[in-house]
């Protein structure tokens, strides 16, 4: 694969100016996949709820919160973009340009996790999203990782 910086014939991400389209509306889709990928870990909380005979109802938020990470981790572990991301044409890529591994996805899962429970972080990452060239989120600029236009390669 070219390196999007130098024009080699390394792997990287692109960079924001020379490439651009990479990173439009990133931060639109992001927002529009994650309700989304809500919808759908709803949906499937409330499904799965049955096999337990309702008594996840006891423990809802545990219960919901343990189907999140797990379908975030495997969507992400498998084609480096939840269900959300995919309708809207963006995926997670790693520093060098390669998709997520399981270990990765498991790293921003958890730092997903972590940016939701800590309300400042959050707000620092969307921040973030808003103000870096490659739109990373505090997770993704800790990783290393960063959403692109899959539609622009």
């Amino acid at each position: 694969m070219t390196d999007f910086t130098t024009g080699t014939h390394d792997m990287h991400l692109p960079h924001p100016e020379t490439h651009p389209e990479f990173y439009e509306d990133v931060v639109s889709k992001r927002l529009l996949a994650w309700l989304v990928d809500v919808l759908i870990i709803s949906i499937l909380t409330a499904f799965l709820s049955i096999f337990t005979l309702f008594t996840a109802l006891f423990f809802w938020p545990l219960f919901y919160a343990v189907i999140s990470f797990l379908y975030r981790w495997t969507t992400l572990a498998g084609k480096s973009a939840t269900l959300g991301m995919r309708l809207f044409a963006i995926e997670l890529r790693r520093n060098d340009g390669s998709y997520l591994d399981g270990g990765t996805a498991f790293l921003h899962t958890a730092g997903y996790f972590a940016s939701v429970a800590i309300f400042p972080a959050q707000l620092i990452s969307i921040a973030m999203m808003l103000l870096s060239p490659r739109r990373q989120g505090l997770t993704d600029a800790i990783l290393g990782t960063a959403v692109l236009n899959t539609r622009a390669q």
